[in-house]
């Protein structure tokens, strides 16, 4: 009789050793366990620690409470601007409440994800390209916004949104890097004028205090060629005062002034004055007058004569033509 009841004793030890091991549950610190009776959501959520259940009539769920991290696929769209992008995300949420996160949504995480695709297509069919690529922060919220409002009846809250990567087409790259190029050299070539204006008003300055102090530009000069002595070059070169060239082309016009240009061309013969043709004036004759070297082209011959001299009274001089005679009798001294 005794042995039977110590041998019921412990089967009824090991069946409530088996039940407590059955009932017997553990939630983590980053856990919450929502127990489920015969199908209906228990009152109390299980916070962490050591839990029992009734096996068989009651089953946990334990949810993560933590931050998760979600990629989000990259997403192909049409900007407003008609530029074709494939821009990919990531999510940050977490679970705030553990029994809507089991009751209202089958699977939360793939229903956060879903939402964060179509999201993202829409902000991008929403934006333009440079909105996309320098004003990330207001799209951003304006994401997190659009997948937070569904996510909250989902006992999960959205913590941030960020767009990882925009990624282009390559003709649209190079358009880009063109556009940046010549951005900056715009910029360059405006700072580069800016910089000679400033040089300009500057040396205008200067020239104007060694204007006044003559000796001031010999003293520049000095120390532009000690600079350029400094170098060790073989070649000085000095720079020529404008002073005397101007100088030069004062005096020019005065040089041409004195010494008229003469033109080159033949010599001209100076007019013969036209013998006297008067009566009251005799022409002399006779050998002592009438000789070759005085003798003109339209000297006459002296009557009486016994030789002529050089055929000087026909021909003038040697090499030349005799001018033409004047038409008319002249008169001489003596009857031909």
């Amino acid at each position: 009789m005794v042995q039977e009841l110590v041998t019921a004793a412990v089967a009824l030890l090991a069946v409530c050793v088996l039940y407590a091991l059955s009932a017997a549950r553990v939630v983590k610190q980053y856990e919450r366990g929502v127990v489920l009776r015969l199908g209906r959501l228990h009152d109390r959520v299980r916070d962490p620690g050591f839990t029992l259940i009734v096996p068989g009539v009651d089953r946990l769920r334990k949810v993560n409470m933590q931050i998760v991290t979600m990629p989000v696929p990259a997403q192909d769209g049409i900007t407003r601007d008609n530029v074709t992008v494939r821009v990919d995300a990531v999510i940050y949420f977490k679970v705030v409440d553990a029994a809507s996160a089991v009751i209202q949504v089958e699977d939360y995480r793939f229903a956060v994800s879903q939402m964060a695709q179509t999201s993202l297509r829409s902000i991008i069919g929403k934006s333009d390209l440079d909105d996309l690529l320098s004003n990330r922060e207001k799209l951003n919220e304006g994401l997190e916004l659009m997948i937070d409002s569904p996510a909250v009846g989902w006992g999960v809250q959205i913590d941030r949104v960020e767009i990882k990567d925009v990624s282009l087409p390559e003709t649209m790259k190079r358009s880009m890097a063109r556009q940046a190029e010549a951005d900056r050299e715009r910029r360059a070539r405006v700072i580069n004028a800016d910089a000679e204006l400033q040089a300009s008003k500057k040396l205008a300055q200067a020239a104007g205090e060694m204007s006044s102090q003559p000796a001031a530009l010999q003293l520049r000069l000095l120390q532009t060629m000690v600079a350029v002595a400094a170098e060790k070059n073989s070649t000085l070169v000095l720079p020529f005062p404008v002073e005397l060239l101007h100088f030069l082309e004062r005096a020019q016009p005065r040089r041409e002034e004195q010494n008229p240009p003469q033109h080159s061309g033949p010599p001209q013969e100076p007019a013969a004055a036209p013998p006297p043709t008067g009566s009251g004036a005799p022409v002399p004759t006779g050998p002592d007058t009438a000789g070759p070297d005085t003798a003109g082209p339209d000297a006459p011959v002296p009557a009486g004569s016994g030789a002529a001299g050089p055929d000087t009274s026909e021909t003038g001089t040697a090499g030349q033509p005799e001018p033409p005679r004047r038409s008319g009798a002249r008169r001489t001294g003596a009857a031909p």
